[in-house]
């Protein structure tokens, strides 16, 4: 284990008054050795602890006092001190509880006295006045109560006196709160400590001074129980005093329930209760107490009362009735988040009460409290609306209450079976029948499981423990489902022990809960597997660690054969993942992984590369994780390691990078741990003379190999940070070594990576600094600032100067740079030296200045020149704004400056006064940047001031632009618009200022184009730097408290200055990157505000807060808040104020603004008040918004509902437009964040019940609006009316759904909207019928839906009838099709109601078909119908429900489509009105009939007409001939389906395919649909090429060959990417099967066109296209022992597969991989060299294998002297050194190559290791060394031009021409290397020759 460091504990030492040290010197004596002379020497210490240790030494002498010594004047004044410092003392000052424990063992002659003494000190405490110090009192007295009337008088007393005193300062307030919470539980203490001393009758007199404080308190309890103002701690604690002393003053005892439950149910006649009561209680009997003060008494009842053994009798038990229904009234009416968690734990409070009473009840309250009682009843229904409250307080409270609801069942029905019980059976399945989306069922099957057993939930469904594992792919459901089945595993692991002898019961528990899990592990998708593995799979090893065996032994078996895949981790990850879980988790060791050969060390190299992310991270955990902190790593761990970071530092996953960084932090720990026990060993074994005799194990061997192996790590870690590496390999590098420098700080470490450093590492990190990710330059600069290495002056000075000159950048990430530069040069002793040479007057500081004050000095010096230089610029800007947003964007400055105070702790600076200075300087030079740059933020529109052209006549507008966009623009949008005046034109003839053009040129004579977007960003960028500045700078910077005081560096009134700043441009800024940046500072100062001190600072917030509110009120046209941009800043600035207000106040501010915006967002008729409502719609969004508001916001939710509801309804489109932004976020914060594409998935929805009760005044709302809504849908003279509303309520009545423990005690009936929203279905508007249709399911039962189902089926016309309302048919159609859709998806179908309610729904439809036929003359309604058809349809043939009574049902609907236009010939325009939907309809109604027809399993009993039903008309082939695509584009996706069927499963419909091939062959020929050609091309592909290809010839008289021809055309000439790709498969296809089959094809034009799509240009399906091709073609061709295509085409070919391997795209690098796994599974590979057969890779090592199978393919092929050339000028690339870069300075935000995962400098790497292998058995011949010349000459005359190229940059190439530096830089290792190789083979062939010639001398 780690040894940690004792924290250093401070204690404040007591310091005793003159007169009483004077009293103790007179007692003490000489020796200085009694009692006196030690507590004289324990006062007189200055430092707490010793104090401690002083006291402890008095103890001993005053436990040797006997009962002489009581009278001892010394021993009498040393008690009075020690009394007097005991209460003196703080709480929490270890001094007070050291003496506490002390003085509780003086002997017992010495209590009276040290009594006398603490009773003199308290009375003398209790005198004080000063009400800031009772709470110091109180302390002592919680500490001390012997005189009972005494506190009691004192409390009395203090208690009004903190009430009264309880306003103004909010942190007074809160201090005041806190005192009077401790002052009742002190009262309520010494009540119930000492209650059984004041049983006596005499202190009940009334005239008695303990009665009257008695009754005092009471009635200061009751103010503080009903005053709203103090904190919801305080009223619940007043709640439990008041009846604590109710309970303590009041007789009978006998009558005490029945007048607390008089009390709750406000029925107390004052006549009938004593004096004292109505005097000290009556404003809870007189008047109407709130909701949380009734709330607040139950609590008290439930606390205070005893409801143990029954001693309250029958009233106590209606008491607890009474009390129950109280409580569940308030439930529908508290919303409050607080009183909303305060309400569910009183509800569990109240259950474990009813569990305590029923132990000794009465037979009626247990009637009145078994599962069918109306209490229990409502109480589920409590437990089934808030089991998914957002609050995880309130389920866990609801978790409780639902398990002491079924304890108080089972004790109701103690005697009787529980399984058998019909309350438990029953609520059994209505869990079970619940869908898994609901969390709230997890814990309730828990618990369920816990009360009856695992066997009576498996009796109801088997598959129980296989639906949640199938559930655990969704992380939010992943927790709740895992503690499920842990319940259910160890409940299962008792009963069948208990069931079986022996270890017989373990087969049957693996079949249930094992078995499932390895299934899901080997074949699952990734997210399902790793969530198994993190929740599951360790409690499953928990609970039963002997099942591990038996899952290594069945994973080991098949972990060679299935290694999985890139999507699936297959056995090999599945054995991965078990032994790293159990390892970390101490069931295993890797030494007996080893040792018991359960993986082997290829096994792990092979995770540690495998394709699927997990795997790789669990091979890694296996080696890091260890359930010992200490244990010692192995040489076999340390090779691994190694090996894995060689491949897997570029991973593009966020998440494998930070499980890579945390996985190794681990193993560097047991480094550091292991390393410390080896030197205790070491030295044990020098101490015991023993290290002779260490032969088998010598700890200093181990040590030497940490060592060596956190060198070559880092060492390896390094050379990752190459220019061009990536940005994954860059951070995880970093990362990494970060973590080795934290790990490895302390001085006795094994390993100091700072020994390991030089300049070289230095300058590697410094690079890094140039890369555009932010969080690189992060992690290197951080590691620079740990390893504390000095940079030299040159260096220092061009760093410096780069800095300076990245500040200016156009780039806004190389302002970026400049500061991280800047903050690394301030840590340099040497910047001076920079800075005297830039011009800085500041002085270099003295070389003995502390690290702290070089810092200072610096920082102040560099902020000051950049301030300088700002002001210069500031200059230049206010003269041409263009200049400035061209060379000198003065944000970056400002970015520098922000980041270097960022550095330095401003708490703590020793030249207060200059920092003072530069503080104001540097405000006030803010303030002038932001003047420059607000008129465009501020403009109407910011977005577009310079025109883009470029011409000189356009640049003169900019002046007028300039003049035009000042603040002044109103919102007199909301008036009827004016024409511009003639006189008001522009003159656009103006000539052009002579300063400003928009083609600027720069100081050094160069042009630049100024764009409109350079001119924004500069602007808005200065924006934000300004903003967040100021925002820092209130956050970091200490306040100056009192204006003469220079404790602080800015002073109040400055702060003020910039919030008023802040307040400006929030509230008129227009850009939204402005005022959001704006909002980031302000949020900074808000926080500082909340928490200030200074009173006039604290009250800022709620100023600016009634004032803007003022400001919107009275907003009008001429306003300058801006009303449209969704009210711009406005949001944000109410957002920053109300966030930052503390959330466990009363949040005032919040309750004030959103009573205020709630009643001005509501219609109002004024006109003025449009512009106040559209501000108000658009803030409550934000604010609805708002994470930070917490729960807080979800009160007003239902009134922003109403608002948005409402705001639709008004005439003006701005008013209309906020309010759906509003609804829409509303939607959002009621029902969640959508995260899936299913617009009706549950996972965003909710039960009717759980919404209306959480919401209940949406209740009335909607159902008035819906009311109001049907009454407009249809109107009987035909006019069309569509209410506004009818969208909003259809789509928040769509999101409910129903569900089986729907309640109906709740007076929120779900029936009461039935009828309208079914009426709502006749609307005329399509999308209206439609989601009528979609919102009638959640308000119908499941039982119910049959008979409504019926009903609407009933309500259809008959043909007969004359006038047709096909929009009100439309609608009853929706509707039926969605409640018949939730019928079937329902989990009732085993039911035989369901089948006989399913039976009557196909008669009612079945009566209705002339719907589906010509008779109805609307496509719509037929095509509607036709929908049903097919539902049911699909339905019958999945079930494979058989039977006559189906028999007529079938046949109505072949007469049906006997019927339909398809067959008798469509005579109808595509143009007529839902014919296309028609068509649709009844061709996929076809489709679901045929595939019917030909199941095996369904054909013979149920349709005898199978030969009828397909017959020439209905055939597939008739139907590829229809003139609609909509028809050909659905048959042909049916017959894909039913083709990879038939492929796939070697079965299906292929009786339908036969004969397709010359229908789809004339197709694909005059085919125009583009969707149908790709499907066309896609079923081709996938057909049999013979039986194709035997019919081009007679069907479209191409020839094989003009057939690839064809398909090659088709790939290069196509415009669609489906269509290339899918061509270019077929082309692939083609090709193979004519060479293998020895026919002539064109090769040379395939290839080319496969190297054409392999391009980085090309889009990722073609090039994944290209990849599937390659795979396709390795085994046939690629890895070919004979060169079928010659060497150059298949070297082209190898060459594509290397660049796919590189790829950016994850997707196409892992379908490339397959390359090399099918090469590998070749037999003519090279098995020495290829480690990984038949193995499945990532990336990165696919790429270094795929070059060592080629060098081996190059000799198998005997072409090594042929290959090694085309190699080698792989190696040199084709990149042109002089080429130009491309001019990017136009495109603010390129951050260079595309690219972000290839590294070229690693393909070098590589294929140098691999080059290097094959050149000693090359032989070359002439010609081939004649090419080698040449490639010499080339790449010598590059490396000359490289060199000289890099000369030409400037002095720090690596910052200010990244680009150029990086791609110069790769180009020369690349062109070394080949050298270096070329070199390697000259000296290889003259050595041949020299060879060759001594063996001619010999012979």
């Amino acid at each position: 284990m780690v040894l940690k460091k004792k924290k250093e504990i401070q204690v404040d030492a007591y310091v005793l008054d003159h007169q009483e040290l004077a009293r103790l010197r007179s007692f003490a004596d000489v020796e200085g050795q009694n009692l006196a002379s030690l507590l004289l020497r324990c006062v007189q210490l200055t430092d707490g602890i010793q104090q401690i240790h002083c006291i402890k030494q008095i103890v001993p002498l005053l436990e040797k006092m006997d009962r002489n010594s009581a009278c001892d004047p010394i021993i009498k004044s040393c008690l009075d001190i020690l009394g007097v410092m005991y209460f003196s003392l703080g709480t929490k000052n270890p001094l007070k509880k050291v003496l506490a424990s002390s003085l509780n063992g003086l002997p017992e002659c010495l209590l009276p006295e040290a009594v006398h003494s603490f009773v003199f000190c308290l009375r003398k405490e209790l005198k004080t006045t000063d009400v800031y110090t009772y709470r110091k009192v109180m302390d002592n007295l919680a500490s001390c109560m012997e005189n009972f009337s005494l506190v009691l008088q004192f409390l009395q007393k203090s208690l009004p006196e903190i009430q009264e005193e309880n306003n103004g300062n909010c942190i007074v307030q809160t201090q005041l709160m806190h005192d009077m919470l401790l002052a009742v539980k002190v009262a309520m203490m010494l009540v119930q400590k000492i209650q059984e001393n004041i049983q006596g009758s005499l202190w009940k007199k009334p005239d008695s001074p303990v009665w009257q404080s008695m009754c005092g308190l009471l009635n200061s309890f009751t103010n503080f129980l009903v005053d709203e103002d103090l904190l919801q701690t305080v009223q619940n604690t007043s709640g439990l005093a008041v009846i604590l002393f109710i309970k303590t003053m009041f007789e009978p005892v006998e009558k005490l329930p029945c007048l607390v439950s008089d009390l709750l149910l406000h029925s107390v006649e004052c006549a009938k209760v004593p004096e004292w009561f109505v005097g000290s209680c009556g404003s809870l009997c007189t008047e109407d107490i709130s909701d949380s003060i009734l709330l607040f008494l139950c609590h008290g009842a439930l606390a205070m009362l005893d409801w143990k053994n029954g001693s309250m009798g029958q009233s106590g038990e209606k008491l607890l009735i009474d009390m129950v229904l109280v409580l569940l009234s308030l439930s529908s009416r508290l919303k409050e988040s607080g009183m909303a968690t305060s309400l569910s734990r009183i509800l569990a409070f109240w259950t474990n009460s009813a569990l305590d009473v029923l132990q000794s009840s009465s037979q009626n309250l247990k009637w009145n409290l078994n599962g069918n009682s109306d209490a229990t009843r409502k109480l589920l229904d409590y437990v089934y609306t808030h089991w998914e409250h957002p609050l995880d307080a309130v389920r866990h409270q609801v978790k409780l209450i639902f398990r002491n609801l079924l304890r108080m069942h089972q004790t109701t029905i103690k005697g009787s079976l529980v399984q058998s019980d019909p309350f438990f059976s029953t609520l059994a399945e209505n869990l079970i029948s619940l869908e898994w989306h609901v969390k709230g069922k997890y814990s309730s099957l828990a618990c369920l499981v816990e009360c009856v057993g695992i066997e009576s939930i498996l009796t109801v469904d088997r598959t129980i423990p296989v639906q949640i594992l199938n559930v655990m792919s969704d992380q939010s459901l992943a927790p709740y489902a895992s503690d499920l089945l842990e319940t259910m595993f160890i409940n299962h692991k008792i009963h069948l022990t208990s069931v079986f002898e022996g270890s017989t019961w373990i087969d049957c528990w693996h079949d249930t809960w094992v078995s499932p899990l390895l299934l899901i592990l080997c074949e699952g998708n990734p997210d399902q597997t790793t969530y198994l593995i993190d929740y599951y799979l360790p409690k499953l090893l928990k609970c039963s660690p002997d099942s591990l065996s038996c899952m290594i032994k069945i994973l080991q078996n098949s972990a060679d054969s299935n290694v999985g895949s890139c999507n699936t981790r297959g056995a090999l990850g599945a054995l991965m993942a078990c032994l790293r879980t159990a390892r970390s988790h101490g069931h295993l060791q890797l030494t007996d992984i080893m040792r018991d050969c359960l993986v082997s060390i290829e096994c792990i190299k092979q995770g540690l590369v495998h394709q699927h992310n997990q795997v790789r991270m669990d091979a890694l955990g296996l080696l890091c994780e260890s359930h010992r902190s200490t244990e010692i790593v192995s040489l076999e761990e340390m090779q691994l390691i190694r090996f894995f970071i060689a491949y897997n530092l570029n991973s593009q996953s966020p998440s494998v990078r930070q499980q890579i960084g945390s996985l190794l932090k681990k193993l560097f720990c047991r480094i550091q741990d292991s390393s410390q026990v080896l030197h205790k060993v070491q030295q044990t074994k020098n101490k015991e003379g023993l290290i002779n005799e260490s032969v088998k194990w010598d700890p200093l061997i181990t040590l030497q190999q940490y060592k060596n192996f956190m060198s070559s790590l880092c060492d390896a870690l390094f050379e990752s940070l190459f220019p061009g590496s990536s940005h994954p390999t860059r951070f995880s590098a970093l990362t990494i070594l970060g973590l080795i420098v934290d790990t490895f700080s302390v001085p006795e470490a094994v390993f100091r990576m700072a020994q390991e450093i030089d300049s070289t590492h230095i300058q590697t990190l410094l690079h890094c600094f140039a890369s555009t990710f932010e969080e690189v330059k992060v992690l290197a600069f951080e590691l620079l600032l740990k390893l504390h290495d000095e940079v030299d002056t040159e260096k220092l000075q061009q760093l410096f100067h780069a800095s300076i000159e990245l500040g200016t950048s156009t780039k806004p990430y190389d302002c970026v740079t400049a500061s991280y530069l800047l903050n690394f040069l301030i840590h340099q002793k040497d910047l001076h030296v920079c800075l005297k040479n830039q011009g800085s007057p500041h002085k270099g500081q003295k070389d003995e200045d502390t690290f702290e004050g070089t810092m200072e000095k610096n920082t102040l010096a560099v902020i000051e020149y950049l301030l300088e230089t700002l002001e210069g610029e500031i200059l230049q800007a206010e003269k041409s704004l263009l200049q400035a947003a061209a060379y000198f964007p003065m944000y970056g400055r400002i970015h520098c400056i922000t980041g270097a105070l960022q550095q330095l702790a401003l708490n703590n600076l020793s030249s207060v006064a200059k920092w003072k200075q530069m503080v104001a300087k540097l405000i006030l030079t803010s303030y002038r940047v932001s003047a420059v740059v607000s008129p465009v933020v501020q403009s109407s529109s910011p977005e577009g001031l310079i025109p883009m052209d470029t011409d000189s006549e356009t640049a003169g507008r900019l002046q007028m632009i300039l003049h035009e966009i000042q603040p002044r623009d109103t919102n007199y949008y909301f008036t009827p618009a004016e024409m511009l005046k003639e006189g008001h034109r522009l003159d656009f003839d103006t000539k052009p200022a002579e300063t400003i053009c928009t083609e600027m040129r720069g100081t050094e004579g160069q042009t630049c184009d100024v764009t409109a977007q350079m001119v924004l960003v500069c602007c808005w960028r200065c924006m934000k730097e300004v903003s967040l500045l100021f925002g820092m700078l209130c956050q970091l910077l200490p306040l100056q408290r009192l204006p003469r005081c220079s404790d602080g560096l800015i002073t109040v009134e400055q702060v003020k200055d910039i919030g008023d700043y802040f307040k400006h441009h929030l509230l008129q800024s227009r850009h939204r990157g402005a005022f959001e940046l704006a909002y980031a500072g302000f949020v900074k100062l808000t926080e500082i505000l909340s928490r200030c001190n200074n009173e006039s600072l604290h009250r800022l917030p709620h100023q600016w807060l009634c004032n803007v509110l003022e400001e919107i009120k009275s907003s009008d046209p001429s306003s300058k808040l801006c009303a449209t941009r969704r009210s711009a800043g406005i949001p944000f600035y109410l957002q920053a104020l109300l966030a930052s207000e503390p959330k466990k106040g009363k949040t005032d501010l919040l309750k004030m603004t959103m009573k205020e915006l709630i009643s001005l967002a509501a219609p109002s008729n004024e006109p003025s008040n449009t512009i106040p409502q559209v501000h108000a719609l658009n803030i409550l969004r934000a604010l609805f918004r708002d994470t930070r508001l917490g729960e807080n916001i979800i009160p007003y939710v239902a009134d922003g509902t109403r608002a948005a509801i409402l705001g639709f309804t008004s005439p003006i489109w701005a008013v209309r437009n906020s309010s759906t932004l509003l609804f829409s976020t509303l939607i959002t914060r009621i029902f969640g964040v959508k995260r899936g594409r299913d617009e009706n998935s549950k996972k965003n929805r909710m039960t009717g019940s759980e919404f209306f009760s959480r919401f209940p005044t949406l209740y009335p709302l909607l159902l008035k609006q819906l009311e109001v809504v049907a009454s407009t849908v249809d109107s009987k003279a035909g006019e069309l009316k569509l209410h506004p509303s009818l969208f909003l309520l259809l789509l928040i009545l769509g999101k409910l759904y129903p569900s089986p423990m729907d309640g109906t005690y709740s007076d929120l009936s779900m029936a009461q909207f039935i009828p309208f929203v079914m009426r709502c279905g006749r609307s005329p508007v399509y999308r209206s019928r439609e989601m009528a249709g979609r919102a009638l399911v959640p308000f119908v039962m499941i039982n119910q839906i049959p008979q409504t189902l019926v009903s609407l089926l009933a309500g259809l016309p008959d043909c007969t009838n004359p006038c047709l309302q096909q929009n009100a048919i439309h609608g009853t159609l929706l509707q039926v099709f969605y409640l018949l859709q939730s019928y079937l998806e329902s989990k009732h179908r085993a039911n035989p109601d369901f089948q006989q309610g399913l039976d009557d729904i196909i008669t009612c439809i079945g009566a209705k078909l002339w719907l589906a036929k010509r008779q109805n003359p609307c496509f719509v309604t037929r095509a509607a119908f036709l929908d049903v058809l097919v539902m049911l349809s699909n339905y019958l043939g999945k079930s494979r429900r058989k039977g006559k009574s189906l028999l007529g049902f079938w046949k109505k609907i072949v007469a049906v489509i006997s019927d339909s236009d398809l067959v008798t010939g469509i005579h109808y325009s595509s143009a007529a009105p839902g014919l296309i939907q028609y068509l649709q309809s009844i061709t996929k109604l076809i489709i679901s009939l045929l595939a019917v027809a030909v199941d095996p399993d369904f054909a013979n009993s149920s349709l005898p007409a199978t030969e009828k039903i397909v017959d020439p008309f209905l055939s597939v082939i008739h139907l590829l001939q229809s003139d609609f695509c909509e028809v050909r584009l659905l048959i042909l996706e049916a017959v894909l389906v039913w083709l990879k069927e038939a492929v796939e499963q070697k079965r299906g419909p292929l009786c339908l395919l036969t004969d397709l091939e010359e229908s789809l062959l004339r197709m694909a020929m005059k085919e125009n649909h583009p969707e149908c050609f790709c499907k066309i091309l896609e079923i081709l592909y996938y057909m049999d090429l013979k039986n194709v290809l035997s019919r081009t010839e007679h069907t479209i008289n191409l020839n094989p060959k003009k057939f690839l021809s064809w398909a090659m055309n088709i790939a290069d000439a196509s415009d669609s990417i489906e269509t290339e790709s899918i061509a270019l498969k077929f082309a692939s296809k083609l090709v193979i099967h004519l060479i293998q089959n020895y026919q002539e094809s064109e090769i040379r034009q395939w290839i080319q066109m496969i190297a054409c799509c392999c391009g980085e240009e090309q889009q990722t399906d073609l090039r994944l296209a290209a990849a599937e091709v390659l795979v396709s073609i390795t085994q046939v061709f690629l890895m070919n022992r004979e060169l079928i295509f010659g060497l150059s085409d298949t070297l082209l070919l190898w060459k594509c597969a290397i660049l796919l391997l590189q790829s950016e795209e994850l997707i196409v690098r892992d379908k490339a991989a397959d390359i090399i796994r099918m090469a590998q599974s070749q037999e003519n590979v090279c098995k020495n060299s290829a480690e990984f057969g038949f193995h499945v890779v990532n990336a990165s090592m696919a790429l270094d294998l795929a070059f060592g199978v080629l060098c081996d393919l190059l000799q198998q092929w005997n072409q090594t002297s042929a290959g090694v050339p085309v190699l080698l000028e792989w190696l040199l690339g084709e990149d042109d050194p002089k080429k130009d870069l491309p001019q990017v300075d136009d495109y603010l935000f390129d951050k260079g190559e595309v690219n972000f995962w290839a590294e070229k400098l690693t393909f070098v790497k590589l294929l140098n290791k691999h080059l290097l292998l094959l050149i000693p058995l090359t032989q070359l011949s002439s010609y081939d060394q004649e090419k080698l010349n040449q490639l010499g000459r080339i790449a010598s005359d590059q490396a000359q031009l490289v060199t000289q190229l890099l000369k030409d940059l400037p002095p720090t190439p690596e910052f200010s021409k990244t680009l150029e530096f990086t791609r110069l830089t790769i180009q020369s290792e690349r062109i070394s290397t080949c050298l270096k190789i070329l070199n390697m083979l000259e000296l290889k062939e003259k050595a041949c020759r020299k060879q060759e010639k001594l063996a001619k001398l010999v012979a």
